[in-house]
């Protein structure tokens, strides 16, 4: 039997950082050129997807790189700030236990990363970390991942908190689980049609099993 490679996301499904990229947002918003996100933006913007987000936001496409550069730069100096997510560790400790392949990839960077698993005692659970920056998707990143760390396609699932990761996994062709406790909504996440939608990281032990 294959083994099982589970991929998450890592902001706002590792780590619980949604609050500080709003921060973060915030401040970086006169000088990017986009609009500050009020805790009644904020409700509206967990509803939007991705691509919704940037055009409403009013931003350049062209910034959004140094606009991502300048988040994670800003991200490295909180590192040690941020808790996981309440329940992921024993979930992520779970899985290996039970023989699962367990990598991330994410848009953060792989320093930031590798310090809060570090920081967390948790950098033990995973066999890989792949950082990436795409606008509007993970596609890409995904397949890159899949092919040099030779795992096939039906062998994978995603983990992510947002439209965009059901989206990469779909075009992908991997399956997807999405959850509810980042940044966007559970609503915003079902309208994606995501493989599975789950509110607890418990509930990933149960659901992957399923598979």
């Amino acid at each position: 039997m294959t083994q099982k490679v589970i991929i998450f996301d890592f902001d706002g499904t590792i780590a619980d950082t949604v609050d500080a990229l709003v921060t973060i947002a915030n401040r970086l918003a006169v000088e990017f050129g986009y609009i500050q996100i009020t805790p009644n933006e904020l409700a509206l913007l967990r509803n939007l997807t991705s691509r919704e987000i940037i055009k409403y936001s009013g931003i350049s496409l062209f910034k959004i790189p140094f606009l991502l550069k300048k988040v994670k730069g800003e991200l490295k100096n909180k590192i040690h700030e941020f808790q996981p997510i309440p329940g992921i560790r024993e979930a992520l400790t779970e899985l290996q236990n039970q023989g699962y392949r367990l990598g991330i990839i994410t848009s953060n960077s792989q320093d930031n990363v590798t310090e809060f698993l570090k920081l967390n005692e948790l950098d033990y659970l995973f066999d890989f970390i792949y950082s990436g920056v795409t606008i509007f998707g993970k596609t890409t990143i995904i397949n890159n991942v899949l092919r040099q760390k030779q795992i096939k396609a039906q062998s994978a699932i995603y983990v992510g908190d947002e439209t965009r990761d059901i989206e990469a996994s779909k075009k992908a062709n991997i399956k997807v689980i999405a959850v509810t406790w980042g940044f966007n909504s559970a609503e915003a996440l079902a309208k994606q049609n995501p493989d599975f939608l789950i509110h607890q990281p418990r509930e990933l032990l149960d659901v992957i099993s399923n598979c």
